[in-house]
């Protein structure tokens, strides 16, 4: 298991549009583009892209969903404290 993975999410307030942002992905919309466009933190000008990170730097929640993905795989939507957050595995 690597110590450290690149992610890049995006993050909203609400279920509904969190769902159709990933339907919207799932049909193959960029992911970079849609977090450009949708996303309420400051990553959305980097497309979401987070950067490398390891573990016990995301809350819990986060954490578990993406270091449970592949590489290029994206993640079912995840609620954390923040809000509802959708997670691309970069490296």
């Amino acid at each position: 298991m690597p110590d450290k993975i690149r992610c890049a999410h995006i993050l909203v307030e609400k279920l509904s549009l969190a769902t159709e942002i990933h339907e919207r992905i799932a049909k193959g919309e960029s992911f970079a583009k849609l977090a450009e466009q949708y996303s309420m933190d400051g990553t959305r000008k980097r497309g979401g892209d987070l950067g490398f990170f390891g573990r016990g730097e995301m809350v819990r929640e986060f954490e578990q969903a993406a270091f449970a993905l592949e590489v290029g795989q994206v993640s079912p939507v995840v609620r954390t404290e923040f809000g509802y957050h959708i997670i691309k595995r970069l490296a």
